[in-house]
């Protein structure tokens, strides 16, 4: 029989932080939606507080003018997460692939990543945090998987290299 000693120290390791859970009064101002306008194209997203209270980012992926993603990011101070491996994202997609994008540092040029597939229905997806490769401009690059000490900006986005209507419908981010 395990002791209660041992069950508060696992239960301190598996600790649950909140990064942003959505409600009817979720400030967004925080998020940015960030399109491939910067390199001339024409996406279009959106993010806002639907009727029940969660995120809402939408809109159209464009492959025009070199165009084709669009995503929302949300910068924040530093957490560290050394008592974490991994995120939960509470979400609901359109059965499109995404990507959920972390950085150790908001000044860096490059991201963390990890796709999923979304199927329709409200999922829960989790991350181990050692399976998110750095990427910058769509190029994986040669260094380590994120490691999860810190963070200080997470980030979704949909880049499927095609034309499409997107709606991904998001309660919370955690990690554990």
């Amino acid at each position: 029989m395990m002791k209660l000693g041992h069950i508060l120290i696992g239960l301190l390791f598996m600790q649950q932080i909140m990064i942003f859970d959505f409600n009817p009064s979720s400030r967004i101002k925080s998020w940015t939606v960030v399109d491939d306008f910067v390199m001339g194209g024409r996406s279009m997203g959106n993010l806002k507080i639907n009727k029940e209270g969660h995120a809402q980012f939408y809109g159209t992926v464009s492959l025009d003018n070199n165009g084709g993603f669009s995503s929302i990011r949300h910068s924040f101070n530093t957490i560290a997460a050394t008592n974490q491996s991994k995120f939960v994202l509470k979400l609901k997609g359109d059965g499109k692939n995404y990507q959920f994008r972390v950085k150790d540092k908001f000044y860096k040029k490059y991201s963390y990543i990890y796709e999923f597939q979304t199927n329709g229905e409200w999922q829960t997806i989790e991350i181990p945090f050692d399976v998110m490769y750095a990427s910058f401009r769509g190029n994986r690059l040669d260094i380590p998987n994120y490691n999860g000490s810190q963070m200080q900006e997470i980030a979704f986005l949909i880049a499927n290299k095609r034309n499409e209507q997107f709606n991904l419908i998001i309660d919370s981010i955690a990690i554990e």
